[in-house]
C-alpha cells in the first residue's frame, strides 16, 4: 500500500517546534510537512516526544516556540488559548484535526450513538437528524450498527476504540492523529482497529500515527519518522526505513522492537 504517492501540496506543516516542561525540553526543534492523503508513522521509545508532538499539533499542549501552518494558514497558538474569540477558532481547528488516544475517552453515561453525534451537533451545528444519519452510516461501515444503543462498558476494548475513531470521523476532519491507539488492547483485538485504520488509509485520509505496530508502519504508511530524544533522528519512505536504516539509534530501536515482538508471539503460542 505504501507505494502510492500523496499529493505534493502540504496540508499541514510545522517549523522548528520546541516544547519544554519546566527545564525539561521534550521537543528540540522538529519540522514536518504533511501532504494531503499522506500516512506518516511516528515511532520511537517511550518518552522520546512522540505523544507530545501530537498534543502540540492539536493544541492540547502549547508549544514553547515554533510555527504551525494548517490549510495554508499560520496557527497563532497564544491567541487561540488566551481569549474567547480564540477559543472559538480553536474549536474549529480541533474539528478539522481528529485525534484518537490510547484510552478510548468515550463518555460512559452516553450510548454509542450519543457519543458519535454529540460533537457534530454541539460543535459544528449539524442537525441531530443529519448527525444520526451520518453516525448510522459510520457505525454500519465498521460493523457496529447493532451497538448504537449500548453503553461503552458493554463493548469490548476493540469495539470501544473503533467507536472512538468513528466519533472523530463524524466531525469530517481533514487530518487524523492516532496516539498509540492499540497499546491498551488485548492482542486479539488489535487487528480489528488496525484494519479500520488501514481502510482509512485506502480512502486517502491524511494520518499521523504514533505506533509500536511495525507491520502497520511498514505496509500502510508512506513515510516513517523515528523520534529519538526529542528530535527526528531519521525519516524516510517506509520500505527504505525498514530495509536500510541509516542511524545506529534507529537500528538499535528496530532490533529491540522486533525482538520484543518475537518474544510476545512465542509466549502467546
Amino acid at each position: 500500500m505504501n507505494s502510492g504517492s500523496p499529493h505534493e501540496e502540504p496540508l499541514f506543516r510545522i517549523e522548528q517546534l520546541h516544547k519544554s516542561f519546566g527545564d525539561h525540553e521534550v521537543l528540540k526543534g522538529v519540522s514536518l510537512s504533511v501532504g494531503k492523503g499522506e500516512v506518516i508513522a511516528i515511532v520511537g521509545a517511550s518518552g522520546s516526544g512522540k505523544s507530545t508532538l501530537l498534543r502540540c499539533i492539536n493544541v492540547l499542549e502549547v508549544p514553547t516556540s515554533g510555527r504551525m501552518f494548517f490549510g495554508g494558514r499560520e496557527i497563532d497558538y497564544l491567541r487561540l488559548t488566551q481569549n474567547r474569540a480564540g477559543a472559538r477558532e480553536l474549536a474549529e481547528l480541533r474539528a478539522s484535526i481528529g485525534m484518537v488516544f490510547q484510552s478510548y475517552n468515550l463518555w460512559p453515561h452516553r450510548t454509542v450513538m450519543e457519543n458519535v453525534t454529540e460533537a457534530p451537533v454541539y460543535v459544528k451545528g449539524v442537525s441531530r437528524t443529519e448527525a444520526i444519519d451520518e453516525a448510522e452510516l459510520l457505525l454500519d461501515s465498521i460493523g457496529l450498527s447493532d451497538k448504537r444503543d449500548e453503553y461503552p462498558a458493554r463493548l469490548s476494548g476493540g469495539q470501544q476504540q473503533r467507536v472512538a475513531i468513528v466519533r472523530a470521523l463524524a466531525m469530517r476532519p481533514r487530518i487524523m492523529l492516532f496516539d498509540e491507539v492499540t497499546s491498551a488492547l488485548d492482542p486479539e483485538l488489535v487487528g480489528e482497529v488496525l484494519d479500520l485504520m488501514t481502510e482509512l488509509a485506502r480512502k486517502d485520509m491524511t494520518m499521523l500515527v504514533v505506533t509500536h505496530e511495525m507491520g502497520f508502519a511498514r505496509h500502510v504508511s508512506h513515510r516513517v519518522i523515528f523520534v529519538h530524544e526529542g528530535v527526528f533522528a531519521e525519516e524516510g519512505p517506509a520500505r527504505e526505513f525498514f530495509a536500510a536504516p541509516k542511524q545506529p539509534a534507529t537500528r538499535q530501536f528496530l532490533s529491540r522492537i522486533l525482538r520484543d515482538d518475537l518474544i510476545e508471539r512465542t509466549d502467546a503460542s
